[in-house]
């Protein structure tokens, strides 16, 4: 289950909901989260926060999953990381550098372990795997040439303004470019862009410094993904068992 805590104030309006302040919104996505593995997992459960609150509740029937099905939160902010580290199961953040997402990733494991807490990382990505990096370069030029002006800087406008809410200025989008914003959730940014080879050792890389996951994104879904699973992966696997042999043999 993934849990939103949101951003577009339009859509707190839509519905009549209090627009909270950034961290605010955070506080209370994570009293959401402790109350529902709450319910998920105790008989007679009773929960006093700020914003939700339980007595003696049961839940009938509860999940199969056990504990419980795991948890997915997104954000970039300092109060999306501390979140991660106390009560989610996954850590979801928008794409990036392998730098940019090392040092989240070094933060948020930190403050995990610290809180007796262990927390997986997902990072988005858009892949355009071509046999030359020149035709995969060609085709995000494309991308972002037939890109629609009017509802990238929209939704750049807004989505800047949340990224810039947070008290450090450093949630999602806070320093998107326009060509970042192409694809909503900066998937250009983690530079799966390239040939077979280029793309598998990027995502290695990306395991390399503690993701979990990538969700990854294309063009032409059907095609591509094809081309994924035929080019991309079988390398990623070659260079994982180079890496396990190495490691054998130090």
């Amino acid at each position: 289950m993934n849990i939103v805590s949101g951003w577009f104030k339009g859509e707190f309006q839509a519905i009549g909901e209090p627009w909270l302040e950034h961290d605010e919104r955070y506080r209370r996505s994570e009293e959401f989260i402790r109350a529902l593995k709450g319910i998920w997992t105790q008989d007679n459960f009773s929960f006093h926060g700020d914003f939700y609150r339980f007595h003696d509740y049961n839940l009938k029937p509860r999940p199969l999953q056990r504990p419980h099905p795991e948890i997915f939160q997104g954000g970039s902010s300092r109060a999306a990381r501390d979140m991660a580290s106390r009560v989610s199961d996954w850590y979801f953040t928008n794409g990036n550098s392998v730098e940019g997402i090392k040092a989240q990733v070094d933060d948020i494991r930190e403050k995990a372990a610290a809180n007796g807490h262990s927390v997986k990382i997902g990072v988005n990505a858009f892949v355009i795997a071509r046999d030359t990096e020149e035709e995969a370069r060609a085709v995000l030029a494309e991308i972002i040439d037939k890109a629609d002006p009017e509802a990238v800087n929209a939704f750049g406008h807004a989505a800047k303004q949340a990224g810039a809410a947070s008290p450090e200025g450093e949630g999602n989008w806070a320093k998107s470019s326009f060509e970042d914003l192409v694809q909503y959730n900066d998937g250009f940014k983690t530079n799966l862009i390239g040939t077979p080879q280029q793309i598998a050792e990027r995502i290695v890389a990306l395991k390399a410094v503690g993701v979990d996951l990538v969700l990854a994104g294309f063009l032409h879904f059907q095609e591509e993904v094809r081309y994924f699973g035929e080019k991309v992966l079988p390398l990623v696997r070659e260079l994982e068992q180079k890496k396990a042999r190495r490691t054998e043999a130090a």
